[in-house]
């Protein structure tokens, strides 16, 4: 346990006797000032001393901190002798003679004298002073007691630690380790004093100790607002910190590369399967049908033909190996993707079925009834459970979060329904128009809410539902219009519109950054493929489905399904 590497510039430059430590804080309460000004001087620097005291065309940098920042990320990389460099030709040091004396004491195992010292380096808190002398002398405790040496590990505790822990039950947990010792229990406690340093930097002020890879966050922290605060951000290139991030128009599917014409109706719901290799399309000529996605375009896998009304819905299986389809008003139906072979027909009697999801284990199947109730089924058809009351609506959207727990419906004309099924707690969202839609975001976090009066809402659903964002700019006047989530990290957000256009909007802005004509008819439906945010689908009163992607077809885009990307040349 003894030797531990140091990854802190090298403290004997600076090492300060104890007796001359208390020198190092003034009696007041304030932190210790590193680079020799007093917070509270009255002395103002004239102006020409600010521009030194400073970094940065905007004046906000302190180059103090910008230096120290810079040594720490000097050292944490290894550059040992650069940093040295840095603090001596700076004259700022990272850190004072009282946190490196410290630091070393600590890295020495050196505890009564490291708990004395950090109660002369200036720490205003007293909260944050006895929870790192706790953190210190529980270290000590369990290097005593792997160490064998029972009996001072036990003086260390009822002398030391006990006056300064206020947690009865953190004492007699440390107490058990003394009756009933576990070797295995106490080389997990032991942990390294390189770790320990990391949890008392943790604790203490950053002005005291900067924080592990501070530099590196900052940077990270600038990187993600530069791409969040980007409209068109939609790729998973690396960013380049030589220049800022922009991105174009060109990443967001805008093209048309293919046309599907074979339904012989109207096209009202599509919908990619979760890995993105395929697609299943709902019709007014009550049938659905599986599209393959291939590397030269989408090809049918099946039609599927049975039902005896038009097909409302569909909605895939958590693997993606069956699929529900919804009649108007009729029956469910669950299919085998690969052989596009019927499995199973789902009826009630007195009661039509409306609205179909799977549950997240794919082991039973959610539907909405037209008698506004929800009910469960095990996949051979047998209902399992069923929720009674004003549950659903006759024209219904369902879903339900992946933990199984909590199921989405439309209860009533302007309120969506999330019902917990395990404790029976409801929680609403009301809105003041017609709710036609909702779509739930892949981290189950937001809830996309299509209304009557031409306005998407987007909710935030953890805790109490939010209000966080409202979309305008598309047609609704008669249908029933869909809208998705999509693009990179789901930052985007795709509506049909009973103009014949697509429109999509960045989650951060109210205006839509593209409207995609080329639909002869009211567009009910759009699906944004999960593991391709270059590729969109939208069925549309025109019988046709359009695929969607980028103008610049030599885009490359990484994952992990070769025939999850389309770059065909489909003409318009």
């Amino acid at each position: 346990m003894g030797g531990v590497d140091d990854e802190e510039p090298a403290l004997k430059r600076m090492k300060v006797s104890a007796k001359g430590l208390a020198a190092l804080s003034n009696g007041s309460s304030t932190l210790e000032t590193v680079g020799g000004f007093s917070s509270n001087s009255m002395a103002r620097p004239l102006p020409s001393e600010v521009d030194e005291q400073v970094v940065g065309s905007k004046g906000v940098i302190k180059r103090e901190e910008f230096v120290r920042i810079i040594a720490k990320a000097l050292y944490s990389l290894g550059y040992r002798k650069s940093g040295e460099r840095l603090e001596e030709e700076s004259g700022i040091p990272l850190h004072s003679p009282g946190v490196n004396l410290f630091t070393q004491q600590v890295l020495d195992g050196n505890w009564d004298e490291s708990v004395a010292t950090l109660h002369k380096i200036g720490l205003a808190d007293e909260n944050v002073v006895r929870s790192a002398s706790c953190l210190i002398l529980e270290q000590k405790f369990f290097e005593l007691l792997h160490g064998e040496k029972v009996m001072e590990a036990l003086m260390t505790l009822r002398e030391e630690i006990t006056p300064l822990c206020s947690y009865s039950s953190r004492i007699r947990e440390l107490s058990s380790c003394l009756v009933s010792p576990s070797p295995k229990q106490d080389i997990v406690k032991v942990r390294s004093r390189s770790k320990l340093l990391e949890e008392l930097q943790k604790l203490l002020p950053p002005t005291v100790m900067i924080p592990e890879k501070r530099l590196e966050h900052l940077v990270e922290q600038a990187l993600i607002l530069q791409t969040e605060t980007c409209p068109f951000h939609n790729s998973m290139d690396k960013m380049s910190l030589y220049s800022d991030h922009h991105c174009g128009k060109e990443l967001i599917p805008s093209r048309t590369v293919q046309i599907l014409e074979t339904h012989d109706d109207e096209v009202w719901f599509v919908q990619f399967s979760h890995n993105g290799q395929y697609l299943a399309s709902a019709s007014n000529d009550q049938t659905a049908i599986i599209w393959e996605v291939g590397v030269n375009g989408l090809s049918v896998k099946h039609r599927l033909s049975g039902h005896q009304k038009p097909v409302s819905s569909v909605s895939w299986s958590p693997n993606d190996e069956e699929l529900l389809t919804c009649g108007v008003e009729e029956s469910i139906r669950r299919w085998d993707v690969s052989t596009g072979k019927c499995l199973q027909i789902y009826e009630k009697a007195g009661a039509a079925l409306v609205s179909c999801t799977w549950f997240p284990s794919g082991k039973h199947i959610l539907s909405g009834l037209s008698d506004k109730s929800i009910c469960m089924w095990e996949l051979d058809g047998k209902e399992v459970e069923s929720w009674k009351g004003q549950k659903s609506l006759k024209i219904s959207d369902l879903d339900i979060t992946d933990d199984g727990k909590e199921i989405l419906s439309i209860c009533k004309p302007n309120t969506v329904l999330l019902f917990n099924k395990e404790t029976n707690d409801e929680r609403f969202i009301e809105e003041t128009q017609t709710i036609t839609s909702f779509s739930l975001s892949k981290d189950n976090k937001f809830l996309l809410v299509n209304l009557l009066n031409q306005e998407i809402h987007l909710w935030n659903i953890e805790g109490d539902p939010k209000l966080v964002g409202k979309y305008k700019g598309h047609r609704r006047s008669r249908f029933i219009i869909r809208s998705c989530f999509g693009g990179l990290k789901q930052a985007f957000i795709a509506s049909g519109s009973e103009d014949s256009q697509v429109y999509i909007w960045h989650r951060s802005s109210d205006e839509p950054v593209e409207a995609l004509p080329g639909h002869s008819g009211a567009v009910n439906c759009v699906s944004w493929n999960p593991a391709n945010p270059h590729m969109l689908a939208s069925a549309s009163d025109d019988r046709t489905i359009r695929i969607w992607g980028l103008n610049n077809l030599n885009k490359k885009y990484q994952n992990g399904h070769s025939n999850g990307i389309h770059y065909c040349n489909g003409g318009t």
